[in-house]
């Protein structure tokens, strides 16, 4: 494992890419409902997992209403029109996307985007005031990968737009532990602390995008990616 190098050229994602295949499955999947607010959407391969990752993992369906959906992705589109979709990435980590960075929003926007950061964040913690927009095609994919310590610090929150699909989480020290994250369409996802820094998070193709033995059907995602500043070492 090793953190990649940012280029000057780069695009915004920010991440290092895991050099682990996820682990192989065989037979159905758990059945057994497991922690968080969102039990029916979160699958892990044993009690253990789910005790390790209770509270680090969220998701919170129909976080937004059709109307804001549409707000934010009539905000969007002008901006992701003009730019093509890419079949490589500059660290290899993410297939069939075009992505941006984006300060400014309208009041609307600004609004959700307000109640995203609410339920996230801690109050008082410094977050970073880009929001990253990753639009992936409905063949794109995002390879196992753990987000940089030097871009971002412990919490990620998601909005998930236009499609569902499945997060599969997987421990860097131990591939037998992993858990599947189901994200509705409409929905938020966080991860923090352990599922942020010891797993990696990866986004499944639409031939693999199955949770708990159930076709989860892809189609073009558009996510919107709120991140806190990095933690700096203490001057010695």
């Amino acid at each position: 494992m090793h953190r990649a190098a940012r280029l000057p050229s780069a695009p915004p994602t920010m991440h290092r890419a895991a050099a682990r295949l996820p682990p192989a499955r065989s037979g159905p999947w758990p059945r057994r409902a497991l922690c968080g607010e969102a039990p029916a959407l979160l699958r892990a391969s044993g009690p253990g997992v789910a005790r390790r990752l209770r509270g680090q993992a969220r998701v919170r369906p129909d976080f937004l209403s059709g109307p804001e959906e549409a707000t934010l992705g009539q905000e969007l589109e002008p901006q992701l029109r003009r730019r093509r979709y890419q079949f490589d990435h500059w660290d290899g980590a993410i297939h069939g996307f075009r992505e941006t960075e984006i300060a400014q929003w309208s009041e609307a926007s600004r609004e959700i985007l307000q109640r995203v950061r609410d339920t996230a964040f801690l109050p008082g913690m410094s977050q970073l005031s880009l929001v990253h927009v990753l639009d992936l095609d409905k063949s794109g994919y995002i390879k196992p990968h753990i987000d940089s310590v030097k871009f971002c610090g412990c919490t990620i929150a998601g909005l998930s737009l236009l499609s569902s699909c499945v997060m599969r989480l997987v421990s860097e020290q131990n591939p037998e532990d992993w858990m599947d994250l189901l994200l509705p369409r409409r929905s938020l996802y966080i991860l923090r602390g352990t599922a942020r820094y010891e797993f990696t998070h990866e986004i499944l193709k639409d031939e693999e995008s199955f949770f708990d033995g159930r076709k989860i059907p892809r189609e073009r995602r558009i996510s919107i990616i709120c991140r806190n500043l990095p933690v700096l070492p203490a001057a010695t």
